[in-house]
């Protein structure tokens, strides 16, 4: 347990948060309540980087909730282009080449623990306009020492086992405007 903390304050200390660019979300306003449940991303982005590293995020932890394993590898590979190309993300970029590259499903799951702590990490510090970004968490992910995901909507849908345990999880923080 204590390695495994470690290593996190070592990939928290060095994702993407370490840079001083400021990151302005909004939510889109049209209602596709439903549709934005399971499968777009509702959260619109005033940086054009930052809305394909956000999209890129959304499109893998659907296809790791969905088990689709290829799919998985194809926005990953993609979601590793957005992160090397936005300073202060490089270390994040490998973490989502891992991914790209993993033999299995298993595999993937165990490094998306990594690039979600990065990812909730930069997007704690955005500024954002309307819509809300939610940080989840399930207690069994990981063989018990749980792991976190971003979602555009209260609903859980486990990326960590998919149709096994779709609903394990609950929402540990609502990311919204600041008043």
């Amino acid at each position: 347990m204590k390695r495994y903390l470690a290593v996190a304050a070592i990939m928290i200390a060095t994702s993407c948060t370490n840079t001083n660019q400021k990151v302005a979300l909004s939510a889109d306003s049209t209602a596709k309540s439903k549709e934005a449940e399971t499968a777009t991303v509702s959260v619109q982005l005033k940086d054009a980087s930052v809305q394909s590293i956000y999209n890129g995020y959304i499109s893998l932890k659907n296809a790791l909730v969905s088990s689709k394993f290829e799919d998985a590898q194809k926005t990953a590979s993609a979601l590793k282009t957005s992160l090397a190309g936005y300073k202060g993300c490089e270390n994040t970029a490998v973490t989502a080449g891992k991914i790209a590259t993993a033999k299995d499903l298993a595999a993937q799951r165990k490094d998306f623990t990594a690039l979600s702590s990065d990812l909730i990490a930069m997007f704690k510090h955005a500024d954002i306009e309307k819509g809300a970004i939610y940080v989840q968490h399930c207690p069994m992910a990981n063989n018990g020492d749980g792991g976190d995901w971003l979602a555009s909507e209260k609903k859980i849908q486990n990326p960590y086992y998919g149709d096994e345990m779709m609903e394990c999880g609950a929402v540990l923080e609502e990311l919204k405007p600041a008043k």
